[in-house]
């Protein structure tokens, strides 16, 4: 395998933590929400999808063009920073819930978060892959990932049976919020190329 660039290294570092923390309560959300959440039925589960993949959905458009109508990466970064830190402040907050509305209302969160991370992540991922090794990076990216997510679900679902769902939030919480501190580094790089090349 040939050399990848230090700042693909840190996004893929930082994704698996993400993906990975969340990667804990996931598989087993829809059992949290029918066992832990007064009124909570399948119902629920599929509204509080719905609520997190619509206003990602929409949301992260106008986000995309605000980032591309800025010059340079700096606001990419700080954009897609701000919304990892959003994300992993929503598990936090899950040990608080206790009705439907707080579990829709954290979805709305988690949602404007991802939608602040998603236009930033992958511009700066796609500007700097390396040539002729973007099929080769990308696969990296996803098998490490996958298996990030495949060895965390099945350890949250032990993890909550034995423990509860509570600490399983604090761990997602803590893992992500560790995987969003990596994008200082990215953000360091992009500031310290720009300066570069305006000198």
């Amino acid at each position: 395998m040939r050399k990848i660039n230090n700042l693909i290294k840190i996004l893929t570092y930082s994704d698996i933590l993400i993906l990975s923390g969340w990667g804990l309560v996931n598989p087993i959300f829809a059992v949290y929400i029918t066992s832990q959440i007064q009124g909570g039925n399948l119902e629920l589960v599929g509204l509080a999808s719905a609520v997190f993949l619509i206003l990602k959905s929409f949301v992260q458009i106008p986000v995309a063009k605000y980032i591309d109508q800025k010059k340079g990466e700096v606001d990419d970064a700080v954009v897609m920073t701000l919304g990892t830190f959003v994300i992993s402040l929503v598990p936090f907050l899950f040990i608080l819930a206790k009705s439907a509305p707080h579990v829709l209302v954290l979805q709305v969160l988690h949602g404007l978060g991802a939608a602040l991370v998603t236009p930033g992540w992958m511009a700066i991922f796609t500007r700097h892959i390396d040539r002729h090794q973007e099929a080769e990076e990308w696969s990296i990216y996803m098998s490490m990932t996958s298996l990030g997510m495949a060895l965390a679900g099945a350890l949250g679902g032990f993890l909550a049976e034995a423990f509860g769902f509570k600490l399983v939030f604090v761990l997602v919480g803590i893992i992500s919020t560790v995987g969003a501190s990596f994008l200082y580094f990215v953000y360091q790089d992009i500031r310290r190329s720009e300066k570069i090349s305006q000198d």
